[in-house]
């Protein structure tokens, strides 16, 4: 059975690219920093922040960057400019739940770009078992060893989870973990033929294909029902939020 679906943030589970390269080049104005290109940010996206920025806008100040990040970023947020999660994405994961599967972010986000999103009265707050970010974990995706966290944390097998993430990056993180992998389509930043190189067990054109897709996924060869069991049942090891770092 997949027991968890691990779902990538990043026009996966909210569609930010545009408002990433607005966000962006709108702090690069704000300290004097040559703004980037689209064509810049699309070649980059997916990559950890401060390791596409030097490539978004040659000779950035990384420092400076950092410290009037935060501001901006805070205002887009409020704003309802970044990060707005559908009402239909929400159904989808509480179908997910109903379905008796743990959900968890995982992202090559930093803690200050996920803060937000694990407020208390965030729409995620209550929905999500754990969330794995830059802040607690070692590796980053598209190494496969950005697992390695969510794995020991909860004891489970890499077959019994599934990621749903919208770059080849992810998917060759998922793939050399040994988890299943859905491609979600939905920005329209990728194309099919993007992840010729990696095993794609599915792809979605929007997010609440999801329910299905996972459901089709561990259905038996045979076409007979899968056996539900809840999470905590009989898993290897019980789910534990994960912990940001001090």
């Amino acid at each position: 059975m997949i027991r968890a679906v691990v779902i990538d943030v990043d026009d996966t589970l909210c569609l930010t690219e545009a408002a990433c390269f607005d966000l962006e080049n709108e702090v690069l104005a704000l300290i004097g920093a040559a703004p980037m290109s689209r064509a810049a940010h699309l070649a980059t996206w997916g990559q950890p922040l401060l390791e596409a920025m030097p490539l978004r806008s040659p000779g950035v100040d990384l420092a400076a960057f950092s410290a009037a990040y935060p501001a901006v970023l805070r205002a887009y947020v409020e704003d309802g400019r970044l990060d707005v999660v559908a009402g239909e994405n929400l159904g989808a994961l509480d179908a997910l739940t109903a379905q008796g599967r743990a959900l968890m972010l995982l992202t090559s986000r930093t803690e200050t770009e996920v803060e937000h999103l694990l407020a208390p009265g965030h729409a995620l707050t209550g929905r999500l078992a754990a969330v794995y970010h830059a802040g607690n974990m070692r590796h980053a995706k598209p190494d496969s060893r950005a697992f390695d966290e969510l794995l020991a944390a909860t004891g489970l097998e890499p077959r019994q989870c599934v990621y749903v993430g919208d770059s080849p990056g992810d998917a060759q993180a998922a793939n050399g973990a040994g988890l299943r992998f859905v491609a979600c389509m939905q920005s329209g930043v990728r194309r099919r033929e993007d992840f010729a190189a990696y095993d794609v067990d599915a792809f979605i054109d929007a997010f609440p294909e999801v329910v299905e897709v996972v459901s089709r996924l561990e259905a038996p060869a045979d076409g007979t029902a899968p056996a539900s069991t809840p999470i905590g049942g009989d898993a290897p090891g019980p789910m534990r939020p994960a912990r940001t770092r001090p």
